[in-house]
């Protein structure tokens, strides 16, 4: 087995005057499918940005953030190694994006394609590829605010896919879909699993949990409370425990909902 995509150790993040993750520690494979799950505000978001390098931790002799077995990365050699699906690229785009540019943005991590970008023929190859991939390349020349949620987070995973990495990692990603919408989203990043990329899914909502994760950790005020297989996580007991109210679970063929 090669280094794992992440080893946190004993990390704490502050977020304005408060610990948004305390004394984290966590370990996924490379390969490996988790779900990172918890209530709003328990720093499920500011874990991925420490993972993309968007947030620090505080500076610990006991501490560290390791990505594929190293502490120090160009943060453009590390992106190309993970596709990041996050409605705040969406929520950045303006009238002035078009679909296609929002996927070119993917080599260069931005949402517009500046003057001294320099887009080759196989960036655009690869763009449109990635857009037929997810079924919206009749997409690449719409203003991305005309796009619907459905539409707006196929381009973003096809951006994501763009250039071909190792781990796709995903924020809430069927936030404000529909049920349609939301199996669709689901079955392509099915696919994705299946090919053998890492998932990493934080998310609050079961309905996001795809069939191929096999493990599930939990987060509540920024610490992992539990973390194992997901058929002995999600169940009525843990689930109400974790979101301090009853739930109850119904689960088939791998897929998990409340009722």
């Amino acid at each position: 087995m090669g280094a794992p995509l992440l080893e946190v150790q004993n990390i704490t993040v502050i977020r304005g005057e408060r610990p948004a993750l305390r004394g984290l520690s966590l370990r996924i494979e490379d390969g490996e499918h988790i779900a990172i799950l918890g209530p709003n505000g328990c720093g499920k978001s500011t874990l991925l940005k420490v993972i993309t390098r968007e947030e620090y931790p505080l500076l610990r002799p006991d501490s560290f953030v390791r990505i594929y077995g190293e502490e120090r990365w160009h943060l453009d050699e590390l992106r190309h190694w993970m596709g990041i699906v996050s409605n705040d690229w969406m929520a950045r785009a303006t009238r002035d994006v078009r679909g296609r540019e929002l996927v070119l943005g993917g080599f260069f991590n931005s949402i517009v394609i500046e003057p001294y970008h320099e887009v080759t023929a196989d960036m655009r190859a690869r763009a449109d590829s990635a857009l037929a991939e997810m079924g919206v390349l009749h997409l690449a020349d719409r203003w991305t605010d005309e796009l619907s949620s459905g539409e707006a987070r196929r381009i973003l995973l096809a951006r994501a896919l763009v250039h071909q990495p190792r781990a796709l990692l995903l924020d809430e990603p069927g936030t404000s879909l529909d049920f349609a919408a939301q199996r669709h989203l689901n079955e392509l990043v099915s696919v994705q699993a299946q090919q053998g990329r890492t998932i990493v899914l934080v998310t609050h909502h079961l309905s996001d949990i795809l069939p191929e994760i096999e493990r599930v950790a939990f987060l509540k005020e920024g610490q992992i409370i539990a973390d194992g297989p997901k058929r002995e996580m999600l169940t009525s007991s843990r689930l109400s425990e974790l979101f301090n109210t009853r739930l109850e679970v119904v689960s088939h063929e791998g897929r998990y909902a409340l009722v």
